[in-house]
């Protein structure tokens, strides 16, 4: 029962660090997009919205004519 636990904690420890390993790779791209000027997009229940390069946020695509 008890190396059941340790593995279930282990494997708990080992999730929360891929997670905060893949935070920062957004985090550092999201950032790299905006010294880019890209817009940064981003899915809410199904809707797509888009960050602009000056901030202002929109569910207007900016890549459509």
């Amino acid at each position: 029962m008890k190396n059941e636990k340790s593995l279930r904690l282990e494997t708990y420890r080992n999730a929360a660090e891929i997670q905060r390993i893949g935070n920062r790779a957004v985090r550092a791209a999201q950032e790299e997009s905006r010294r880019m000027g890209v817009p940064n997009v981003y899915s809410l229940n199904g809707k797509l919205y888009y960050e602009l390069p000056n901030g202002e946020i929109t569910d207007k695509s900016p890549f459509e004519e």
